[in-house]
């Protein structure tokens, strides 16, 4: 276990991105790690962990907020081998995982300009977490995406 990280006083690994922010992004075909009961939903279509996102074949646009925890690697490298969709995580830019998924493989990234207060399956919006946040794109249309999208921070195109 990587314990190299700040841990949260929270211990769940469910965290919704807000819904504003995602809009920003456009539609997305596919949510594979979408909690059950959720309050809002990000995609046409979305994977529960009943559905084990992983294990299903996936399909159009990708949203991908997945369980922050020690599984993020497997959800990463699924959306890098896909190509095309978007990810949010921490920014946590020194790990193996954003190393073997992210610098080589992604189009663009865009580093959160403050700490995104992501809500809780309650559909409360919970504080400020205990790292910044990345959105990474997989895909031309999507880094364009994230380009244009006004979220304050600092876009990055990988694949100059």
């Amino acid at each position: 276990m990587d314990t190299s990280f700040e841990r949260s006083e929270n211990t769940t690994v469910e965290w919704l991105t807000p819904p504003e922010l995602v809009k920003k992004l456009g539609e997305f075909d596919l949510d594979p790690c979408s909690p059950e009961n959720a309050p809002f939903l990000h995609a046409k279509f979305n994977f529960t962990i009943k559905d084990n996102g992983l294990k299903k074949e996936w399909f159009g646009r990708v949203f991908c907020n997945p369980p922050y925890g020690e599984g993020i690697h497997f959800w990463l490298s699924k959306l890098k081998q896909h190509g095309n969709g978007v990810a949010l995580i921490y920014a946590r830019t020194e790990t193996k995982y954003f190393f073997e998924n992210v610098w080589e493989d992604a189009d663009a990234i865009l580093f959160v300009k403050r700490r995104i207060r992501f809500y809780r399956i309650s559909g409360i919006q919970g504080g400020a977490p205990g790292a910044p946040s990345v959105f990474i794109a997989y895909g031309k249309e999507n880094a364009k995406a994230l380009k244009e999208s006004g979220i304050e921070g600092r876009y990055l195109d990988l694949k100059l």
